[in-house]
């Protein structure tokens, strides 16, 4: 958005006017701990900065990169005290291209500042602030492991991404962290793809499927583009995923993540488990042979339509294509489980009502936002109505800010 366009929307002064600074100035800041956004935080003039390369701690150079109505964004560009966990980083776009903000620190510490994430968030409310975090379950692979990427192509059909501050375009011949196949196609496709302004490509990593969308302007590129899926192995079950269908994005971590679910609800085949959000069905298949009955919730048409067949053979599994909030009321048999796994924004006021009048015996909440989850796990908890046992973080996003949580609940 353009500063004219920022003024207007913005109700209220700029605050930063008085500052005397804008971009490309030089400012030397004392850095405190990372913000919401995986930049660390820091104050001018009483003014809050984000700083991404910092790590807490360090006394910084930065260069201001934007100035909001009331924050500033900057950059370090020298560092005068360097924690003992920085390190180089290996990507040479790092920075300009924003994807990464933690690159330039050691991935135990990268592991351990998730965890220190996701226990602030618990500690926003009474009812979760004593909630056992554990520690951060690695990501096996820490580079090359992103099976989905999103591009912006140019006029010219070149591939890049945008800064998230500076709105700059910056060409990406490679990024490391996507998986091979991903880059294969990017070097083939790199400045040949006049005619479209946005591109994804999704690799399914365990069994060589590729899935470019949209169709390719340039028929002389040897590349099959414009499909509608492609298809992904997990825990030996094979998995169709349509082009507007979520699924994760680190393939091993998803195998992790399915597996502490088996393992913490360790189902002895009698049990009614309700999957809430279910996406194509990735938890109810591999669920579904030690339960009594699966029944999944699905908004999307498209992902009920995967959902199906990934869920062939498995007479014990059955969809409702509904949103969340609108079926779990409606739900009247006894139900020993239920998994949440909602987007981003959390669940919605009436699927927590939903979940409560449904007192399960377990909850599982799975979340890839520490904030709208401890939000979601204190509604639950209200009133004694289920007792959080544990949260676990699993890093599904190496390099990055991002943390996958699941927490585990028992009826109160």
């Amino acid at each position: 958005m353009s500063r004219k366009n920022r003024r207007r929307n913005f109700k209220g002064p700029w605050i930063t006017d008085s500052l005397g600074v804008d971009r490309g100035d030089h400012l030397t800041l004392k850095l405190g701990p990372p913000g919401d956004t995986g930049e660390t935080t820091a104050e001018f003039e009483n003014i809050p900065v984000a700083v991404a390369g910092g790590i807490p701690g360090e006394e910084v150079e930065v260069a201001i990169t934007r100035r909001y109505p009331d924050s500033l964004a900057a950059t370090v560009v020298n560092v005068i005290n360097p924690d003992t966990a920085r390190i180089e980083p290996e990507c040479p776009y790092y920075l300009a291209c924003s994807g990464c903000q933690w690159q330039h620190l050691r991935y135990e510490n990268q592991l351990k500042l998730k965890e220190d994430r996701v226990r602030d968030a618990m500690q926003e409310y009474p009812e979760t602030a004593s909630a056992t975090v554990l520690p951060t379950i690695p990501s096996p692979e820490t580079f090359g492991y992103r099976n989905h990427a999103r591009f912006t192509v140019r006029k010219d059909g070149e591939i890049g991404f945008v800064n998230r501050h500076t709105r700059h375009w910056l060409r990406i011949d490679r990024c490391i962290l996507m998986a091979e196949p991903i880059n294969e196609a990017i070097e083939v496709m790199q400045g040949h793809i006049r005619g479209i302004t946005q591109m994804s490509v999704r690799a399914g990593v365990n069994t060589g499927d590729l899935l470019i969308q949209p169709k390719l302007p340039n028929p002389a590129l040897p590349l099959e583009s414009g499909g509608k899926y492609y298809t992904e192995r997990l825990l030996d079950r094979t998995f169709r995923v349509a082009g507007s269908s979520f699924f994760q994005v680190n393939s091993p971590q998803a195998e992790a993540l399915a597996t502490l679910l088996i393992e913490r609800l360790d189902l002895t085949g009698s049990e009614t488990v309700v999957d809430a959000y279910a996406g194509v069905g990735t938890f109810a298949a591999l669920l579904a042979p030690s339960a009594g009955r699966v029944i999944a919730i699905e908004e999307s048409a498209s992902a009920v339509v995967d959902a199906a067949l990934n869920t062939e053979g498995l007479h014990n599994v059955e969809f409702i294509e509904a949103k969340t909030e609108d079926a779990l009321p409606e739900i009247s048999e006894n139900v020993d489980v239920l998994i949440l796994d909602p987007p981003r924004r959390g669940c919605h006021p009436d699927a927590i009502a939903g979940a409560i009048k449904l007192s399960p015996q377990k909850i599982v909440m799975v979340s890839c936002d520490p904030h709208t989850m401890a939000r979601d796990l204190a509604s639950l908890c209200c009133n004694g109505s289920f007792i959080l046992e544990e949260v676990q973080p699993v890093d599904m996003f190496p390099q990055t800010h991002h943390v996958e949580c699941v927490a585990l609940m028992n009826r109160g």
